[in-house]
């Protein structure tokens, strides 16, 4: 009954891309989400000189933008604000560094906020990839939920580009074409994110939060060698569920091996809940027409009070360095941005107010070849995770629990599980800051 809607409204990339205003705000599509060809034809209208200020607003970026509008010598007329920026931006920041011009506006901010913002900004035109549509007139960005479908929904103009490849999903990720502006087709493989092989290191330290980790138990697993030897240690655990921002190849594993039932979560129960998916072909075919997989804006599945309210919820993240008096920066490497703080904070607090659950925070106790401690006497980048937030921290070397700890408990615990090497000059600048 779609049918006639769908031709008239579909149209090729160049076409499409004339809807954006030369001056205005755009967003697109988170990771996965980016529409290719919808910004190969966004390119061309730059280099043309079609669009004089464009502030693009948006997360995680890929190739597909990459390779097309985060250009450097596009930076005068594109103004890119990630909330979560990558490899991408931090080569955009450092040539414009060197040309002693801003050229990336970072957006500091907590995940789960994110679609507020975007909606209290106001986007004027909105970009992203889907599946073909179905029979009611959707399309589904099985992928992505996250910002992508709450923005796509609340922005002034929806042009969505069509690829066969995209999951079709469950739960609250699709678009109605009545919202939709103007219709792409176009064929292109997803972005696979290759998956790191646990070192021994990643294996010693999964061993130590798998202790922490009862049956029944509700997941929030991030990326890394650490979360995937978690989720390799798990499989003979029982009646686990899954309530994740990011759903990755080491995590369905976890699902398919049998250890995930999610007979004993309160929220969506009986679902593999996440926000956003990210991984290879066998994950993005595993999340196609599988009714088992959920996955909802970010603005429900990270925040905290729905997150506490399943019991046993534990929640398992990176850190770049902890201060002795637990405050901890994930997201800033030599007072530089390197990354965001995406939704830790939110599971850190979620897990927090869940009845048993467990907030942890892993690491390597030392970076760049040994020569660095990760636990250090106050953190240089900025607070990810206040003091007054973090739980349990695990390294190689221990497990410190931090609740319901005195400064000077605090700093004990973190130089236990810090490198040997380092753990002298730790205890005398504890001392210096009155901690010991």
């Amino acid at each position: 009954m779609y049918e006639a809607e769908y031709k008239s409204k579909l149209t090729t990339p160049e076409v499409a891309v004339m809807l954006i205003p030369s001056r205005g705000t755009l967003s697109m599509g988170m990771a996965l989400s980016e529409p290719p060809a919808l910004l190969e034809a966004l390119e061309a209208r730059v280099k043309n000189g079609g669009i004089e200020h464009l502030r693009v607003y948006y997360s995680h970026s890929v190739a597909a933008a990459a390779q097309t509008i985060l250009k450097y010598q596009y930076m005068d007329v594109i103004k890119p604000h990630p909330f979560f920026p990558t490899v991408f931006e931090r080569l955009l920041m450092q040539k414009g560094r060197a040309d002693g011009k801003q050229v990336v506006f970072y957006m500091p901010g907590n995940f789960s906020a994110m679609p507020r913002m975007l909606a209290e900004i106001g986007i004027d035109a909105f970009i992203m990839q889907v599946s073909p549509m179905d029979k009611g007139g959707f399309f589904s960005c099985g992928t992505n939920s996250d910002y992508t479908i709450p923005t796509a929904r609340s922005a002034s103009r929806l042009i969505v580009e069509v690829n066969p490849r995209m999951p079709r999903a469950f739960g609250d990720c699709a678009i109605h074409i009545s919202d939709v502006l103007a219709i792409v087709e176009h064929e292109s493989p997803l972005t696979e994110l290759p998956m790191r092989p646990p070192t021994e290191l990643d294996r010693t330290i999964g061993k130590f939060v798998v202790e922490l980790v009862p049956d029944r138990a509700t997941l929030q697993v991030g990326i890394g060698g650490v979360p995937n030897a978690v989720c390799s240690e798990l499989i003979n655990h029982k009646d686990l569920g899954i309530h994740t921002e990011l759903m990755t190849p080491a995590v369905a594993a976890l699902i398919r091996a049998g250890a995930v039932t999610n007979k004993y979560k309160k929220v969506r129960r009986y679902k593999n809940v996440y926000t956003f998916a990210a991984g290879d072909r066998e994950l993005y075919d595993f999340i196609d027409d599988n009714s088992s997989m959920a996955v909802y804006p970010v603005d429900f599945v990270n925040d905290p009070y729905v997150i506490g309210q399943n019991d046993n919820m534990i929640s398992i993240s990176g850190f770049l360095e902890v201060g002795l008096d637990g405050e901890v920066n994930s997201e800033a490497v030599g007072g530089m941005q390197y990354s965001a703080p995406g939704g830790q904070l939110d599971f850190v607090r979620g897990a927090q107010l869940s009845a048993g659950g467990k907030s942890i925070l892993t690491a390597y106790s030392t970076a760049k070849e040994g020569s660095v401690s990760r636990i250090v006497a106050k953190v240089k980048g900025p607070a990810t995770d206040p003091r007054a937030e973090t739980q349990y921290i695990v390294t190689e070397n221990g497990v410190a629990n931090l609740r319901g700890k005195s400064t000077a408990q605090r700093a004990e615990a973190l130089i236990a599980i810090a490198h040997p090497t380092f753990r002298n000059e730790l205890i005398q600048q504890a001392r210096q800051l009155g901690y010991l």
